[in-house]
């Protein structure tokens, strides 16, 4: 299959894609340097809001955060954004994320989320991926009351974990279930 660009991916919605392109998201063309200085912005942010994220962001392998996801959608629908994968706290690799979908649905929302890599096998098939596509298999980490996570979440074995957060629009809840990222060179 083809690299899908976001002009493509917004053409193949077709009347949603035009909601799509009314909500940018934000990045358009920018470069890496854009990039980083969100991905820092929004690290920061996740550090403020669900404090219990920076124990977790410790304990991984690597960290793929997406600043700004734009979804939107009327029977059609689908999202977009782009991001980069941390390993150490350094960028290594930029990555878009795009989603279709049908079904009942109306709306659209921005939100940011980060996944958490949390072992070195979990890192090394989501880099070796031609485009990893998030499934079940991604724990959610849920806040309890304060902003923080049960100690499951902390001690998680699970192989890929995500924050949600930042969420701001007219669609309840996000969920990054087949939600596809692909290699980028901004």
């Amino acid at each position: 299959m083809g690299k899908t660009s976001r002009r493509n991916f917004i053409l193949g919605l077709g009347g949603s894609g035009l909601v799509l392109a009314g909500c940018a998201n934000g990045l358009g063309g920018a470069g890496a340097t854009t990039i980083d200085a969100r991905v820092q912005a929004t690290i920061n942010q996740m550090y403020r809001e669900v404090p219990d994220s920076r124990r977790l962001a410790e304990k991984a392998s690597g960290l793929l955060v997406m600043p700004l996801v734009t979804e939107a959608g009327f029977g059609l629908g689908g999202s977009y954004g782009r991001g980069a994968l941390l390993v150490n706290g350094v960028t290594v690799d930029y990555y878009s994320q795009a989603k279709a979908s049908f079904g009942i649905q109306a709306g659209a929302q921005q939100f940011a989320h980060v996944l958490f890599f949390m072992t070195d096998e979990a890192l090394a098939d989501f880099r070796r991926s031609s485009g990893w596509v998030a499934g079940a298999d991604v724990k959610y980490a849920v806040s309890t009351e304060g902003d923080r996570f049960t100690a499951d979440t902390i001690t998680t074995v699970n192989p890929v974990v995500a924050i949600v957060f930042g969420q701001a629009g007219l669609i309840i809840g996000a969920t990054l279930e087949g939600m596809k990222y692909t290699r980028i060179i901004p």
